[in-house]
């Protein structure tokens, strides 16, 4: 073989490995030209039923009296697992619904995935019940850091790919996942099975907002969100600035015939007595509508909007107006039990500097930064949630009531409670075991025991919560 490269190459042996090298660098040049990240479809024209928006999936399975929402947090595997042992929870907690035992899992209407959290939310939007065959083994106990790491420094295809302009480590890392976690499959996959809406949230890189992925947002960057790889997402959701590169969409905005909804467009150009905020948020849009100013969208992890997952449910009401506009439109105007479950895996704020006169380092300064930042963000986040309740049961008794008394007894038009599960750390009495947990790397790399002790924990905070226990009862 070395006789014929000689031959061929018209060479000495002495040359070859110079030779060589000059072709692998041709090769690497050449990889960096075809190297580009995969484009999001355009959509030509604005349909009035696009196949995934925010509403809400009808499924006659599911007890229409009953909404369960789910909240995800960042925060690498730790969070991943954490989020998989609730869901394990849910599979294990028996209810009673209209007469009939059914699993909670089987209730569960609504998923919004942060970052880590984003990847345990999306396997189980693809695949259901197989999420508690493999994906401890796909995902949660296989070293993915290690597996990036060698695919970057190893594998010399890659590095051509990594010198293009238009590929870098959260692309390769995005056709890591398709390829190993999510075996291709795209958010229409997820529409097809009919089960709980997912909610992936991002952060633009450059306005700062959330972005998530549903066809609504997508309607207005003039995209089809069901051709989209579910696997782009997640890494979107997990590009941690500085560490991963952001993921890129193209909006094409003005190209399909898209119109504003009328409580968006009131909400851009209110009358005096609409709140700030929801002029705001509505305004936070308007730079997505102009293709011409902002034809790319560089997205980055979405803990830098929100790590919890929880604002694209506060923010949905706030656009629409009120609760009971919104539950309109999601086609759940019977519900009487609305019941969020936060999944918070947060880190704790290492206060070792507070024993040490010398100046802490550059790395312990970042560190703490955006741990106290994430911290105090999730901790406003939830108290608004938490204070919105009696607000909320407000407008949908008189949404659904109308005008004079109104009788809150059982499964009359009043009726309706809320109810706020927090799955977190801080939960735990055992001091030893909370550190523990709470000290766990954010990578996406743990121990196979780490992995376990991070879902036994889960399970056992969920199922000991005291506002469980009361939607249990009351379900009765």
């Amino acid at each position: 073989m070395r006789l014929f490269l000689m031959l061929f190459l018209g060479t000495s042996q002495a040359r070859l490995p110079y030779v060589l090298l000059k072709a692998a660098f041709g090769f690497m040049l050449l990889m960096t030209g075809c190297a580009h990240y995969p484009v999001n479809q355009v959509r030509q024209h604005a349909t009035p039923q696009p196949e995934y928006r925010g509403g809400g999936l009808p499924d006659d399975a599911r007890n229409d009296q009953l909404l369960l929402l789910l909240t995800f947090s960042g925060g690498g595997t730790r969070a991943a697992a954490f989020s998989y042992g609730v869901l394990e929870a849910l599979r294990d907690t028996k209810v009673s619904i209209g007469g009939a035992e059914r699993r909670l899992v089987d209730e569960v209407d609504w998923i919004s995935g942060v970052s880590g959290g984003s990847f345990t939310a999306a396997y189980y939007g693809l695949f259901g019940d197989r999420i508690f065959k493999d994906f401890e083994l796909r995902f949660l106990k296989r070293n993915v850091q290690g597996d990036l790491t060698r695919a970057t420094l190893f594998n010399p295809i890659n590095w051509g790919k990594l010198f293009s302009p238009y590929y870098d480590r959260s692309d390769l890392a995005s056709d890591y996942y398709n390829r190993n976690v999510f075996d291709g499959h795209t958010f229409g996959d997820i529409a097809a099975r009919k089960g709980p809406r997912i909610v992936i949230n991002a952060t633009d890189m450059v306005h700062g907002t959330r972005f998530s992925f549903t066809q609504n947002v997508f309607d207005t960057i003039c995209s089809d969100l069901s051709s989209f790889p579910v696997a782009r997402a997640c890494a979107a959701s997990s590009a941690v600035p500085i560490l991963l590169s952001p993921i890129t969409v193209r909006n094409y905005a003005g190209n399909c015939g898209y119109r504003m909804p009328p409580e968006l467009l009131e909400a851009m150009e209110p009358p005096r007595d609409v709140s700030t905020r929801r002029i705001d948020l509505a305004n936070n849009m308007a730079p997505f509508l102009d293709s011409k100013r902002k034809p790319y969208i560089h997205l980055v992890d979405g803990g830098v909007a929100d790590n919890l997952g929880i604002r694209a449910a506060l923010e949905r009401v706030t656009l629409m107006g009120d609760c009971w506009t919104t539950l309109k439109k999601a086609r759940q105007e019977n519900v009487h039990k609305i019941v969020f479950v936060v999944v918070n895996a947060e880190t704790e704020t290492d206060d070792k500097w507070d024993r040490f006169e010398k100046i802490p380092p550059f790395a312990a300064m970042l560190e703490s930064y955006s741990s106290i930042a994430i911290q105090r963000y999730n901790m406003e986040t939830v108290a608004l949630l938490s204070e919105s309740f009696p607000r909320w049961a407000e407008e949908i008794r008189k949404g659904r009531c109308g005008p004079g008394n109104i009788s809150t007894k059982p499964g009359a038009c009043g009726d309706i409670e809320f109810y706020l599960i927090q799955v977190r750390f801080e939960a735990l009495n055992d001091e030893s075991e909370r550190n523990f947990l709470k000290h766990l790397s954010t990578s996406f790399a743990l121990k196979s025991e780490e992995v376990d002790r991070l879902r036994s924990a889960a399970r056992k905070i969920f199922t000991e919560s005291r506002e469980l226990q009361r939607l249990i009862r009351d379900l009765h």
